[in-house]
């Protein structure tokens, strides 16, 4: 497991720090964090051996991001990250149980795979969130990431209209280099997906996040019939980042080492 410890000075209560999880402990306290909101907020059916902790084949060999209140000790938000050398362990990222990945073969060595993100539910702030990223910033300048790429769900909870609109505004300013695109294993059936009322859907605002510091949606999305939900693949190269955001996820000067 990645060793190093970070904290995050913010002003306002509570006091947050991201870590990287060091024992079997904190990779259950995530896993039931996960169990939480997947499966008990929205409603996921997860394949998984134990009820109340979503775990699978890949936790093992991921490094697991944490965000904890530290007046509590309670891990109150979560990514998991699985990078080349993990996935080469594993057989293949996550991502490959979703998409055909060839067009990527030939940066696979150089990317970091992020997923599994969540937040517990009193939570849910910019505070928590800029925990994370710091996290995963620390994480890519330590590994010398040059890509990083993730899933990003959208919910199908209306049968996939939502979904369906959403796509269509990522393709049109969005889209990745023709090189970079993927294909999906369950495609989301988009031709029976027509927008009737001619209303765009709200984009997630975390997947405005990683297209405003310069991710590309790599093709169309795949179907999750175990979330419910509709992924489509981000890829952000990192050294092509948006220099008026990357900045800011990148920042460190708000971090202290914890050795």
């Amino acid at each position: 497991m990645f060793q190093l410890e970070k904290k995050l000075e913010i002003t306002k209560q509570p006091r947050l720090v991201f870590q990287y999880a060091r024992s079997d402990a904190d990779i259950r306290a995530a896993q039931k964090l996960r169990w939480r909101v997947f499966a008990d907020e929205m409603g996921a059916s997860l394949n998984s051996p134990e009820p109340g902790v979503d775990m699978d084949c890949f936790d093992e060999l991921c490094d697991h991001l944490l965000a904890r209140d530290t007046r509590t000790n309670e891990v109150v938000g979560t990514y998991r990250i699985l990078n080349a050398r993990q996935a080469e362990k594993a057989g293949g990222f996550y991502s490959d149980t979703e998409f055909d990945l060839t067009r990527l073969a030939h940066v696979r060595d150089h990317i970091m795979e992020v997923g599994r993100a969540c937040v517990h539910p009193d939570y849910r702030s910019g505070a928590t969130i800029a925990v994370l990223w710091a996290g995963l910033a620390d994480y890519i300048k330590s590994h010398q990431v040059q890509y990083l790429m993730g899933c990003a769900s959208i919910s199908m909870i209306d049968g996939g209209f939502a979904a369906a609109n959403i796509y269509r505004q990522l393709a049109a300013h969005n889209l990745a280099p023709i090189d970079w695109r993927v294909f999906p294993k369950c495609p989301l059936p988009l031709e029976r997906l027509e927008n009737v009322s001619g209303v765009n859907a709200e984009v997630p605002p975390l997947i405005k996040a990683y297209l405003r510091v310069g991710a590309y949606v790599c093709g169309e999305p795949a179907w999750d019939p175990d979330f419910n939900t509709a992924d489509c693949l981000l890829l952000l190269p990192t050294a092509n980042m948006d220099h008026r955001y990357s900045r800011h996820f990148m920042k460190q000067s708000v971090t202290e080492k914890l050795l």
